[in-house]
């Protein structure tokens, strides 16, 4: 796994995740199919219509999600202070506390007035193999990564701050920690989806939804990526979306590491699991507290889950070659 200094949408000054966070311009999800920047600006439809557009508010310039009448739930290491406004399908709201998770990087923010509608919580425990769903206001596609004149993907680009959406499948469960707690992660496989997407700088926070079978639930906050990435043994290296890393060089702390595989090696991205946080989350927002779902819409059933993919297959080589090398917050 590679895990490396922050890639927030907020600026960190002197000390990564400590000092003064103020918002810096955001610029956003990356995809396999196209560089498009009007791609995927609009809320899903078809079966991924109801899918979480809906449940995506602004804050920092990044992304929160209400999941009850006072509170949103998101990413800890973008910064944020009490009394900054979260904006929510088009009203400003003052936020008034938040509460750390001890274990994860999840902060739940509590905000003055009451939303009219929330994300419910994934709860199950079978999110691997499932199709989810991303929303980021990140970087998109820059510069090709070619090996032998051969594609691999793309470096980090720029981009608009618009909100995107994609989608992918939850490869595997991954133990980020002692801060960082349980990720989900999602490879940027060239055999994916047709919205396959990968993130970036400024897609933190952005939140990750399944559909459990009863409708599209908050499963994940976005964290961090896979990086960075290099084409020689020297140098700084680069930032990048790769559907195929193999042949380049991953930084293992501070060393550049050959990969080197005979099948292709996706790069991906993790999401800090909410399920396994919902004791902690139901500590601040007791489901007693919440209205029904009724009050709360769930949509119908987005589509077929996809089957999983194997964790001891080629496409996991990170996690089980890397076990020590850093990851780049997203």
């Amino acid at each position: 796994m590679m895990f490396r200094g922050a890639h927030t949408c907020w600026l960190v000054l002197c000390v990564v995740l400590l000092g003064v966070c103020l918002p810096s311009p955001a610029y956003a999800v990356i995809f396999l199919s196209t560089a498009d920047p009007d791609h995927n600006t609009n809320a899903p439809t078809g079966e991924l219509a109801g899918s979480g557009w809906q449940w995506v508010g602004i804050w920092g310039g990044c992304q929160g999600v209400p999941i009850g009448p006072h509170h949103f739930l998101a990413a800890h290491h973008i910064g944020g202070n009490v009394g900054d406004p979260f904006t929510f399908d088009g009203v400003v709201y003052t936020t008034t506390a938040y509460h750390d998770d001890s274990t994860t990087d999840l902060r739940m923010w509590e905000v003055s007035g009451t939303f009219p509608t929330w994300a419910q919580v994934y709860r199950g425990s079978d999110e691997v193999g499932r199709r989810l769903v991303v929303f980021g206001r990140g970087l998109g596609r820059g510069a090709e990564v070619r090996v032998n004149n051969v594609l691999r993907g793309w470096q980090w680009g720029g981009g608009d701050g618009r909100l995107r959406w994609g989608e992918n499948v939850v490869t595997a469960v991954i133990d980020g920690g002692s801060y960082w707690g349980t990720f989900l992660y999602a490879m940027f496989d060239q055999n994916g989806l047709p919205e396959e997407a990968h993130l970036a700088r400024g897609d933190s926070s952005g939140p990750v939804f399944i559909n459990d079978g009863t409708g599209w639930k908050l499963a994940g906050v976005a964290a961090a990526v896979d990086g960075p990435f290099n084409t020689t043994s020297s140098g700084n290296g680069f930032d990048a979306a790769l559907f195929d890393a193999r042949d380049l060089y991953v930084d293992n702390n501070g060393t550049w590491q050959l990969i080197s595989d005979s099948s292709p090696v996706p790069s991906g991205f993790y999401a800090t699991r909410v399920s396994a946080r919902a004791t902690w989350i139901d500590s601040i927002v007791p489901p007693e507290m919440v209205p029904d779902s009724t009050d709360a819409p769930l949509l119908p059933p987005g589509g077929l889950m996809v089957l999983a993919l194997s964790f001891l297959g080629a496409g996991a080589w990170f996690l089980r070659r890397y076990p020590e090398t850093s990851r780049a917050n997203a």
